[in-house]
């Protein structure tokens, strides 16, 4: 259920939901700039992020 919640929230903060997931770590810096580049590969990042085990 958590991670189902992680995935939604990636659609609309990606770097939210990273931060949710792995804590304060460098991941969630790229998540955000990638997000500033284009919505789009900030949530394909994010998925990545959250559903890697």
């Amino acid at each position: 259920m958590r991670k189902l919640f992680l995935i939604i929230l990636c659609f609309f903060f990606p770097f939210l939901a990273v931060l949710l997931n792995d804590g304060l770590t460098i991941k969630v810096l790229w998540a955000f700039l990638l997000q500033l580049l284009g919505h789009v590969p900030g949530v394909i990042y994010g998925i990545y992020q959250v559903t890697r085990d």
